[in-house]
């Protein structure tokens, strides 16, 4: 069972370039596939980024590549989603997820097994 924790969220500007963090509890984390997802109003949830249990690989959406950067620091059992130049369109809840056994680069939700509560990112122009 891992239990996951998003913040850094808010009320930005646009250009901005803020970080969210997802604390994890739980002895499993370093051997899951962590996510970000994002769900603006009216819209689905929507891949962000994931980062593989190691680090040594990550995968983005093309809308954020570029911009954004996913880490993760195992010793603190936390991943960190790096958001540069933030844009009107970028608003949206952001959740952080662990992901179960499926195979690499898992872009969908249901790769994903355990979710966060989700942190609120809006971004005014």
């Amino acid at each position: 069972q891992v239990q996951l924790v998003e913040s850094g969220g808010g009320l930005v500007q646009a250009g901005d370039s803020p970080r969210l963090s997802c604390a994890a509890s739980g002895r499993t984390f370093s051997s899951h596939t962590m996510g970000w997802f994002r769900q603006a109003p009216g819209k689905e949830r929507e891949f962000v980024a994931a980062i593989r249990p190691s680090g040594g690989y990550t995968n983005y959406a093309d809308s954020v590549k570029g911009r954004f950067t996913i880490s993760r620091d195992n010793a603190k059992n936390t991943v960190y989603l790096q958001m540069n130049n933030l844009q009107p369109e970028d608003t949206a809840v952001y959740y952080c997820a662990a992901g179960g056994s499926y195979r690499w680069p898992m872009t969908s939700t249901s790769a994903y097994i355990y979710w966060g509560q989700g942190t609120q990112v809006t971004v005014s122009s």
